[in-house]
């Protein structure tokens, strides 16, 4: 199986910038993407953005495309999430994956290959 820690979340002002990591450990096959989603209270977990472990064809929600951007680094076996012009509407718990959820760009409970980290909280104050 795949084991997946987030990092890097914390409390920001409005227009600020964060940075995420995701360390990934064990079974991992290069051509299944990694993925990052988030969880607002009493909202969907919805798909953010993905991209394959060789960083190749990397993908973004709407809400994001031109102020975040998904990237990798082999050597450590991270995937990172750099976050600017952060905004109110984007604060949520913000979970790393692996498998059938960042392949479609949606979140698939109950899947079997679908591995997730415990996620991390960010804050972006008004």
């Amino acid at each position: 199986q795949v084991h997946l820690v987030e990092s890097g979340g914390g409390l920001v002002q409005a227009g600020g910038s964060l940075r995420l990591s995701c360390s990934a450990s064990g079974q991992i096959y290069n051509n299944v993407p990694f993925g990052w989603f988030r969880q607002a209270p009493g909202k969907e977990r919805d798909f953010v953005a993905s991209i394959t472990w060789s960083g190749s064809s990397p993908n973004y929600a709407d809400s994001v495309k031109g102020r975040f951007t998904i990237s990798k680094d082999h050597a450590k076996n991270t995937v990172y999430l750099q976050m600017n012009s952060l905004k109110p509407e984007d604060t949520a718990v913000y979970f790393c994956n692996t498998g059938a959820s960042a392949f479609s760009s949606r979140y698939r409970a109950g899947v079997e290959y679908d591995y997730w980290g415990q996620g991390t909280q960010v804050t972006v104050s008004s």
